[in-house]
Parts: C-alpha cells; structure tokens; sequence
C-alpha cells in the first residue's frame, strides 16, 4: 500500500486506511489527528497483513477525534493535544502515546531550499500575527544575512479545523511571544489574525506547495514525503537546528512519563542544544468502559502490536517510538483501567 500526502485528498485519506473485512476479523474504528496518519497508515496495513485485522482511521484532525471519542462513535480517539486529567475523568477515558514527532515551518520560495531559511519564535510569530508581511523584512534579513529574500507578499497558511498540530504550533508561539500569548493563545482551534485555512495536514500541504510566498506548519512526515522545503529554527539554547528524529528525540528526553496523569506532556520550547523547539507527542483516548469490549481490545492489541513491531516503520517516517520503559507503563495503566462489563481487564 502506497500512501502519497501531498495531493491526497481528505476523501482518499480515509479511504486509504479502510481495509476489507475478512471472515472472523474484527475491525477498529478510529478517528482524529492527521499527526500521526502516515504512520497509521503503515502500521494499519502491516497489522492488516500479519492477523487480518483491519483499521478504519479518519484522518479528521484532533478536534473531530475528541468529539468523536466522547461521543462513542469510534473505537479509540486520537489527538495531540493531551487532555488533562480532570477531563479525562469526566469523560470516562484512558489516554496514552503512541510516538513524538514534530511541527515544521515550510515555505515555498523561489531559489531558497530546504535548511536554507532560519526563524526564530518570536519571527515566527510575528508573522502569524501578521505584523511582518514580506519575506524581504529587515527581522528575516537580520536572521538569512546571505539569503536572496524576494519583496515578495507572505502568504499565511493554517489549519481550518480542529487540529492537534495546531496545538502544538500555538503552544510553541505562546510560550516564545507574549504577544501572540495574550492576543492568539494555544488550542486546536485559534481565532487566527491573518491568513489562509485548509484542511488536514494534507490540505496545508498541498496549499504550500501550490502558492508562491506561502509559510505554513506541518507535521515533519509529510514535509519528508513531499519534499518540500522547510525553515531551521532558532531553539531556546539559541542553536538553528533542523528537524530530524534525533532532534524530536532530544526535546523528548526530559518528559517525564511515570508521574504524568494520563501521561500528559507537552514537548515545545524545551532545552538542549539538539531539541527541537516545536515537538510533540500523539494520543490515543479510549474509553474505560467500551461498549464494544471486542473492539477495544483489538484495539489495544494492534498498538501493542505497534509497540513491539512497529518502531522501524515510524523511524523511516522520522517519528520517534516511546522508549521500552514508558511502553511499559502504558500497558500496566490499560490492564488497571480499562474493564469489560464484567469489571475484568480487557488486557492483562
């Protein structure tokens, strides 16, 4: 199965992951980021391959995947915004990640390739609050001294819908700008002061790529796939870095997992040399009580399939799989939380 980001449509994307069902299989049902949809993708057809189960994943964005979850629709949630304790537990739900990754600015400039170009987060911001509107501003130039900066219009592009990515984007931008802090804030759904919407990462993707002068953000594996030309960032060590898995990795040593309620973790701005400035982990929500138990259970079983099969398939997309300890931890928190009708562990 052959997956293609950039000119896929949000149609196409859904389809991509449905898989026929087999005699006896059981198919999950899931719904949410587009983050984490590439590795999905590749997880969901080998799983398919190896046991004949199949996964039917929206690529929706985090927004519709919480929705979704709560509203008990789909088997699982996913979202890279982790909900917080509170909300969990008014919700009856169970969260855990799956891989790190990481929000990348792209842009498409004449002349200019990729690693070329270096923001720093308070540029950045600015420019998403539209006070710098042309790529030849003296703030760019001060950053890009050899850079050919074009006077050429900046085209904003964004996320339309609910979207974790968004939330981890905006959660970088507040922590880097006051400004954008007090007038913007950090969610999966902003009141954005300028710019263009679009659907998906695929839709920013394919928006990029088709507008001269455009900046947008994406999740680094359709950056990679597509080839498309993304900035360096200034990190809070005040290192340009690119991004790559090493770097995701780097922001990710300091997470604390063990005593982080429903492992909630937020990875932008952290120290280091290395880091990545705008990393982030992706989340599964499922429901401590399921209504289909056969269903959850499959559905536990495929990420500990993923756990244990798939970490060289999110390496070759640049995701960062959990470390074997917090792998751990995760599966002692479904057998503790997650019970059939008969108050038993859908796992053990």
């Amino acid at each position: 199965m052959t997956f293609t980001f950039l000119r896929t449509s949000f149609a196409a994307a859904v389809i991509s992951l449905m898989a026929s069902q087999a005699a006896g299989a059981v198919d999950i049902s899931g719904a949410g980021a587009t983050f984490p949809f590439p590795i999905y993708a590749k997880w969901a057809d080998a799983y398919k391959k190896e046991t004949g189960n199949g996964l039917n994943y929206q690529s929706i964005g985090s927004g519709g995947g919480i929705k979704q979850i709560k509203a008990k629709t789909v088997t699982f949630g996913a979202s890279d915004m982790p909900l917080e304790a509170a909300d969990l537990a008014a919700s009856g739900l169970v969260q855990f990640p799956t891989v790190v990754g990481g929000d990348v600015p792209v842009v498409n400039l004449d002349g200019i390739k990729p690693g070329e170009l270096v923001l720093d987060g308070p540029t950045l911001a600015k420019i998403f609050l539209g006070e710098i509107t042309s790529w030849d501003d003296p703030a760019i130039k001060k950053l890009n001294p050899k850079a050919k900066l074009p006077s050429q219009a900046i085209i904003v592009l964004h996320r339309s819908d609910g979207s974790g990515t968004t939330f981890i984007w905006t959660n970088y931008l507040s922590k880097v700008s006051d400004d954008w802090k007090s007038k913007v804030g950090a969610s999966t759904a902003v009141e954005w002061p300028v710019g263009l919407g679009a659907k998906g990462n695929e839709g920013v993707a394919n928006n990029v790529t088709q507008t001269k002068g455009a900046i947008g953000y994406l999740e680094y594996a359709y950056v990679k796939q597509n080839k498309l030309t993304y900035v360096d960032v200034i990190n809070k060590s005040g290192k340009a870095v690119a991004p790559s898995a090493e770097r995701f990795q780097a922001a990710a040593a300091n997470a604390d997992w063990a005593n982080a309620p429903g492992f909630y973790q937020i990875l932008t701005d952290e120290p280091g040399a290395k880091s990545w400035p705008i990393s982030g982990a992706t989340f599964i929500l499922i429901p401590k009580a399921p209504d289909d138990p056969a269903a959850a259970a499959e559905a536990l079983k495929f990420f500990s399939w993923a756990y244990e099969k798939g970490a060289k398939m999110a390496e070759d997309l640049d995701y960062v799989p959990l470390p074997q300890e917090v792998v751990a931890l995760i599966k002692k928190s479904w057998a503790a939380e997650i019970k059939g009708a008969d108050g038993k562990p859908l796992v053990n």
